[in-house]
């Protein structure tokens, strides 16, 4: 673990002792891939708080961490699941002024817009690109920020407007795909996947590009289980739905929903 980790695993203390000290709900900022695996791996260090993770949206990839005292878990204010923190998230809807001058805008360029703002990555969760706009959320004390000073994305002029989570309208796009594999291991899946050679994803895995549900998995063999999200960089993310025949050969017949 470099400097930056190990500081960034010394914060996630900081704030469950604070959460417990205090009596009161402690949040971090939104995490990445890396830093919600660190999370993970110092969980047990935490264990004298509750933690709960959101991002917004259910599948969110970066998310916020909650760290819950006791004294609030135990008298049923926290962990019914229609009961949870109030993360500090904020929905934004970015539209063109004009549709008809809409160009065909990718997540990086709106990413870039909003960052060019002085706003830093971590006040920034998940943006979900459509063909008219995007949705993007941010810490809620960025939002009115983000929204009086966003104005254009690349050579599109937008606005932008908080909306209520009621009026968060989006169906993630995914692509079917069922194919034969040997078994469930994380290299056939991820072959399956993206079209390539379990040999070829070696290095991906086992060079630390692979998680599952926000954990980094650097075992080729490792198993899946139905329903895992699976984020390989540089290539993409989708879901296992399972197993759904076997074949003559004794391979079994997968199914996956790639997020597209």
């Amino acid at each position: 673990m470099n400097r930056e980790e190990e500081l960034f695993q010394k914060r996630l203390r900081d704030l469950a002792s604070m959460a417990d000290r205090r009596g009161i709900v402690t949040y971090t900022e939104f995490l990445n891939l890396n830093e919600l695996n660190i999370f993970h791996s110092t969980k047990r260090e935490l264990a004298y708080v509750s933690c709960q993770s959101f991002g917004g949206y259910e599948h969110a990839e970066r998310q916020i961490i909650a760290f819950i005292p006791d004294a609030l878990s135990y008298n049923g204010s926290y962990g019914e699941e229609d009961i949870q923190p109030d993360y500090p998230i904020s929905c934004i809807r970015i539209a063109p002024l004009n549709e008809r001058f809409l160009e065909k805008l990718t997540h990086r360029d709106y990413l870039g817009a909003v960052l060019n703002l002085g706003i830093l990555r971590s006040a920034v969760g998940d943006i979900l690109v459509t063909e008219k706009g995007a949705w993007l959320f941010s810490l809620r004390q960025m939002a009115d920020f983000i929204c009086n000073e966003l104005s254009r994305v690349k050579n599109t002029t937008v606005r932008a407007n908080v909306v209520t989570p009621e009026n968060f309208d989006y169906t993630p796009k995914y692509e079917l795909v069922r194919g034969s594999v040997a078994s469930i291991r994380l290299d056939s899946l991820l072959a399956l996947a993206f079209g390539a050679s379990r040999s070829s994803l070696t290095g991906l895995i086992e060079g630390g590009r692979v998680f599952v549900n926000g954990r980094l998995v650097t075992s080729n063999g490792y198993k899946l289980k139905e329903n895992d999200i699976i984020s390989a960089r540089g290539y993409g993310r989708f879901r296992y739905v399972g197993i759904v025949s076997g074949t003559r050969k004794g391979r079994l017949m997968a199914e996956i929903e790639k997020f597209v």
